[in-house]
C-alpha cells in the first residue's frame, strides 16, 4: 500500500526529466524579502569567492564533517565531511542589491550541475510559493572516470558544455533576472574543475559557484523538507547524488528544520559503480559485486551512524534519481510521472526487494523496465547498495519520495531569504 504524504500543486513543463528524475512545479515559500544574490541581470550568478576547490580533499575514505570551529564557507569545501554542528543560523550566498519585495513577474532559475546530470529550473513566485515555467535535464556523466583519473575528461566536458549551452538558452530566452548556477562534487574532487568551470564561463556565459558539501546537503534539505511524513523525533533526509551522497538528520518541531547531524560520503552512483569491476557476465557475479558496494558504504555510515538515535519513529525522505526511479518500479508505471511519485511514501521493505532483485539482473534485464531505461541500467545499482545502507543505520519503516531538492533550495533561497540559505542548527 502506498500512502501519499502532502503533495504540492503541479503543471507541465518543457523539461526533459531523466534518471527517473522529474521536475518539480511548486513549493511552499515564507514570506521573506528577496534580494539579488549570486547573480548577474540576464547573465547568471557569480559568487564573490567563487571556484575554490579544496587541494586537500581528494582521500575518498574521508567524509565530510564541519564543526564549532570549522563552519563551511560556501565555497571552501571542508577537509572532512561529518560532525555535530555548532548552534547558529546559516546564512549562505553573496551579496544583494535587489528590491525588498519579491517581484511576481520575474522569472528565477536554478540550475545544478552535478556529477552524473545537468538540471535547470526557472519558475516565477506565486502565492502557494513558485511556478515552474521551464525546466532541463540531461545525463552528462561529468565524474565519467574521475575516480581513477582524479580529472574531468575531455569528453564529460564536452556533454556538459553542450548542455549548460541549451540552459544559457532558456536563461534569455525567460528573461531571468535572478539565478544561482551551482556545480557539486566532481567540480569539487577534479583537478582540472577550476579550468572546467572557466570554459563553462567563456563558452556559456553561465558562472558555476563550486559549493562545499555542506552547502548541497543544506539546499537539499530546504528543497524538499514539506514532504517529511509526520511524527516525533528527529528525522533523516537523504541525498543520492552522482559523486556523493549527503545525508542530513533534523528536529521539526519548527517550520524551519534544525539541523542535528550532517555526513557527506565520497559515494554516489557513478562513483560507487565505478569502483566495482564485474569479471564475469552471472548472477552470483553481480550479486558479489553488490554486497562488495555495500560494504564500501557501510564503512564510509559507521561513524554517523553510531551518533544517531536508536529508537523513534525513524521518518525518512529520499531525493535523488535513485529513489524516483525505484518508487516508479514500485508502482509499476509504464514511464516515468512526476505526479504519482513526488510526495508518496512506500515500505521500506519493498524497496530493500526492488533494490536486490535488480541487482541480480544483467543491465541489459534492467533497462527493459520502462522507468530504469539504458541510461539508468547501470548506474542504478550503486544508488540500491547506497540506499539498503542507509536504511541499515536508520531501519524506517516506510520511505518517503521526494522529487526535488537542490534546485528547489535555491530557487527558495533566492525568492525567499534574501537570496540566502537559512537553517537552523543545534547542539
Amino acid at each position: 500500500m502506498v500512502d501519499r504524504l502532502s503533495p504540492l500543486p503541479h503543471e507541465d513543463n518543457n523539461g526533459s526529466p531523466s534518471e527517473g528524475e522529474g521536475q518539480s512545479n511548486a513549493a511552499s515559500q515564507s514570506s521573506q524579502r528577496p534580494k539579488r544574490e549570486d547573480a548577474r541581470h540576464g547573465n547568471h550568478a557569480k559568487s564573490n569567492n567563487q571556484n575554490k576547490p579544496d587541494n586537500q580533499n581528494n582521500d575518498r575514505s574521508q567524509n565530510k564533517r564541519h564543526s564549532k570551529n570549522n563552519i563551511a564557507k560556501p565555497n571552501k569545501p571542508n577537509k572532512a565531511r561529518f560532525s555535530k554542528p555548532n548552534k547558529t543560523i546559516f546564512n549562505k550566498g553573496s551579496k544583494s542589491s535587489a528590491s525588498t519585495a519579491v517581484n511576481k513577474n520575474a522569472s528565477y532559475a536554478a540550475l545544478d550541475l552535478g556529477t552524473n546530470n545537468c538540471r535547470l529550473l526557472i519558475a516565477k513566485p506565486d502565492r502557494d510559493g513558485f511556478k515552474i515555467i521551464d525546466a532541463f535535464s540531461r545525463v552528462v556523466r561529468l565524474g565519467e572516470g574521475l575516480a581513477k583519473s582524479g580529472r574531468i575528461s575531455d569528453k564529460a566536458m564536452d556533454r556538459a558544455v553542450d548542455a549548460l549551452a541549451i540552459c544559457a538558452q532558456k536563461l534569455k530566452r525567460r528573461n531571468v533576472i535572478l539565478s544561482r548556477s551551482v556545480a557539486t562534487e566532481a567540480c569539487r574532487q577534479a583537478v582540472n574543475g577550476v579550468e572546467f568551470i572557466e570554459r563553462v564561463r567563456k563558452e556559456t556565459g553561465i558562472v558555476l559557484d563550486i559549493i562545499p558539501s555542506e552547502e548541497e546537503a543544506r539546499l537539499a534539505v530546504l528543497g524538499c523538507h514539506v514532504l517529511l511524513p509526520k511524527g516525533k523525533g528527529p528525522a533523516l533526509i537523504f541525498d543520492i547524488g552522482g559523486g556523493s551522497t549527503e545525508l542530513v538528520l533534523v528536529s521539526t518541531h519548527d517550520t524551519i528544520p534544525e539541523i542535528i547531524e550532517w555526513v557527506s560520503i565520497p559515494w554516489g552512483v557513478v562513483t560507487l559503480t565505478e569502483s566495482e569491476t564485474i569479471k564475469e557476465d552471472s548472477e552470483q557475479a553481480r550479486i558479489k559485486a553488490y554486497d562488495n558496494m555495500r560494504k564500501r558504504v557501510r564503512e564510509s555510515f559507521k561513524d554517523f551512524g553510531d551518533r544517531l538515535p536508536q529508537s523513534g519513529d525513524f521518518r525518512t525522505l529520499g531525493t535523488s534519481g535513485t529513489i524516483t526511479t525505484l518508487a516508479s518500479v514500485y508502482l509499476e508505471l509504464p514511464y516515468y510521472n512526476r505526479n504519482k511519485v513526488d510526495g508518496i511514501h512506500v515500505p521500506a521493505d519493498a524497496m530493500r526487494t526492488i533494490s536486490q532483485s535488480l541487482a541480480a539482473k544483467s543491465p541489459y534485464e534492467r533497462s527493459l523496465l520502462p522507468c530504469i531505461g539504458e541510461q539508468r541500467s547501470d548506474l542504478v545499482v550503486a544508488g540500491c547498495a547506497i540506499l539498503e545502507s542507509i536504511l541499515d543505520i536508520w531501519p524506517a519503516d516506510k520511505l518517503g519520495v521526494a522529487d526535488r531538492g537542490i534546485r528547489e533550495g535555491i530557487l527558495r533561497s533566492l525568492m525567499n531569504n534574501n537570496g540566502r540559505v537559512s537553517l537552523r542548527t543545534e547542539q
